[in-house]
């Protein structure tokens, strides 16, 4: 929004449109110090320090509670930092009650997934990768080596078969394809 915009809602008599601020900065272990609104936003009673691998978590928490985008502003050990929106997750479906029967009904035991791991070399230790389609998020091994476990079922969304990992510090990807 632009400082003309800005000021013409201020004579309009409207606040300007702002967004919870939410501030993660990475400590030099990986963990994860977090505010919003200068607030901290510490993990529940007896939970462990928030850690790298639980910012997706960690954001849809943050956006779910607020249901509003968030502005978030990272700050890495090194000194870097990005800034970026993040908006809710649509909000999720509950499962429709079973219905109550008066005969016996046979439940049955679903059957297991079928995982297929899907791996790339070259990321930075430890940054989060993105998995496309996207459907998770994994961390790089200490040695910079990516993997992801995902269903086969969700290959189905990919026509050709392709999962691309992305690295969000190192900007690097690696298309897999699925045999």
């Amino acid at each position: 929004m632009s400082r003309r915009e800005i000021r013409a809602q201020q004579q309009q008599g409207r606040p300007p449109v702002t967004l919870p601020l939410v501030v993660v900065t990475v400590e030099t272990g990986g963990t994860l110090i977090v505010t919003v609104d200068g607030a901290p936003f510490a993990p529940e009673a007896f939970a462990p320090a928030w850690r790298r691998s639980d910012f997706g978590r960690l954001m849809d928490c943050i956006t779910d509670l607020r249901r509003t985008p968030v502005r978030v502003e990272v700050h890495e050990s090194d000194g870097t930092s990005f800034t970026d929106i993040i908006t809710p997750s649509p909000s999720r479906r509950s499962r429709p009650e079973p219905e109550t029967a008066n005969t016996e009904t046979v439940l049955e035991t679903p059957a297991a997934p079928q995982l297929v791991e899907v791996a790339a070399e070259g990321f930075i230790p430890g940054e989060d990768i993105g998995v496309a389609i996207i459907v998770a998020h994994t961390d790089a091994s200490h040695t910079g080596r990516a993997r992801a476990l995902l269903e086969a079922a969700q290959f189905d969304a990919s026509p050709i078969g392709e999962v691309v990992l992305i690295g969000r510090v190192s900007g690097n990807y690696e298309i897999v394809r699925y045999p």
